[in-house]
């Protein structure tokens, strides 16, 4: 018996910065590039357009993401914080801190339809793993935990 394994053109990192479908690590998650129509940052494809993966594995499943999302602000939050403190840094004497909490705050707007993005990314490549042999085999059926009438409906 001949195995087809095929090296993953993208790492896992790569897999999930550019938002591909973790299973064959090739199709794309959302059906249209990021962009400023904020109706369209996150819808998905149902499937995986290479290899048939469901994205939406259960009702509800993103759920999850806020809190992924939450903790990705927060990095960004931190990250912005220790730049600010090297680049421009603190003081009691003036009002540093508070032009630090507005560019933050300005930062965090900018980096919400990417993040969002990133957290669904990253939710569903905790939960559907990586499959060198997705040729031969088929993706897992998640049909009877999918309610057509409930679907997106959060």
């Amino acid at each position: 018996m001949e195995h087809d394994h095929r090296k993953a053109k993208r790492s896992y990192l790569g897999t999930v910065l550019g938002f591909y479908c973790p299973r064959c690590r090739e199709g794309k998650l959302f059906e249209k590039p990021l962009s400023l129509k904020l109706s369209e940052i996150t819808k998905m494809n149902k499937n995986c357009p290479v290899c048939g993966q469901a994205t939406e594995i259960e009702v509800g499943f993103y759920y999850g993401t806020s809190y992924v999302s939450y903790m990705l602000a927060i990095a960004a939050s931190v990250a912005s914080l220790i730049a600010w403190w090297v680049i421009i840094g603190f003081s009691v004497n003036d009002n540093r801190i508070f032009y630090w909490i507005i560019f933050n705050a300005i930062l965090l707007t900018c980096l919400q339809p990417w993040l969002m993005r990133l957290s669904r990314s990253l939710w569903l490549s905790w939960f559907v793993k990586y499959d060198p042999y997705w040729h031969q085999t088929g993706p897992v059926d998640v049909s009877e935990r999918i309610n057509k009438e409930q679907g997106n409906n959060w």
